[in-house]
């Protein structure tokens, strides 16, 4: 049996008239005897335990219950009924499905059921595409980063670091915090230079009085160098070209967008700037 290499490959048929050495023999599930290919069959080999098997179709839930030959089938009703019987079953068998299109009376078999990727459901395939059976479609999901939530919330907390395995949120947390650190040091220099420019123009004031007089003497701008013949129109340059409720408008540019290298003041103008130019992904940063 088998070869040199391998001693315990295949096994001899079962039948005495053929004992045919066979590397893919069947066992039968009845007599469980080895069978050749040509006698795997019930009635090739004349089984000696092959028992008529009759399934009976239970009129409540239509499922098919299987007689044991050797039970009374009083029994094996009995217990059916009492733990495999389900009625609720018996109308999702029977009913015969329709397409679920308006005005479709397709019946949906296996051969043209088609479950559309969108709504989940099965159509024919006459209305398989999502336009012939008006999908409604799957819920839309947000796929762009919502960077002014992040920077909104950093106003009130300061941001604490994200230890997460994955590379989108460890690239999420530095940004928030480099966004913060940011925007924070562009408010604190803003403030010491409105202060600076309010102090200028109050010592200006103050002085147009003693200097009025004197047309001779020149007055330079503290901010853009031009000079004036008066501080009265020194006040009115600055009033009108660097200062705006309040706040000074000549500041230089503290941070330059990565892709066209254009300068903002307030990060937040330039998450606004990257969100609609450039798509808002995290390719934009990097």
């Amino acid at each position: 049996m088998g070869t040199p290499e391998f001693p315990n490959l295949g096994k001899h048929c079962s039948v005495s008239d053929c004992r045919l050495l066979d590397f893919l023999p069947f066992t039968c599930d009845r007599c469980e005897q080895v069978h050749c290919l040509k006698h795997r069959g019930y009635v090739e080999h004349k089984c000696t335990k092959q028992n008529d098997v009759k399934v009976v179709i239970c009129p409540l839930c239509a499922k098919g219950v299987h007689i044991i030959p050797d039970q009374d089938p009083n029994i094996t009703w009995d217990n059916h009924v009492n733990i495999d019987c389900d009625p609720s079953n018996y109308e999702k068998v029977t009913t015969k499905r329709k397409c679920p299109a308006p005005g479709c009376k397709e019946l949906l078999v296996f051969s043209n059921t088609v479950k559309c990727r969108d709504c989940m459901e099965d159509h024919c395939l006459k209305h398989r595409f999502g336009s012939d059976h008006k999908c409604s479609g799957p819920r839309k999901l947000e796929t762009s980063f919502s960077f002014m939530g992040f920077l909104n919330r950093s106003k009130n907390e300061e941001p604490k670091p994200i230890l997460t395995s994955t590379a989108s949120s460890n690239w999420t947390s530095s940004f928030l915090n480099v966004a913060y650190n940011i925007r924070s040091s562009a408010e604190a220099s803003m403030s010491k230079l409105s202060n600076e420019i309010n102090q200028v123009l109050q010592a200006a004031r103050d002085g147009v009085g003693q200097n009025s007089g004197s047309g001779n003497q020149e007055e330079s701008c503290p901010e853009c160098g031009v000079k004036f013949s008066s501080v009265t129109s020194l006040v009115d340059h600055v009033q009108k070209n660097h200062e705006s409720n309040g706040n000074r408008l000549g500041v230089k540019k503290i941070n330059a967008c990565p892709k066209c290298s254009r300068g903002f003041v307030d990060p937040v103008s330039l998450v606004e700037h990257v969100e609609k130019d450039h798509g808002g992904g995290s390719g934009a940063y990097m």
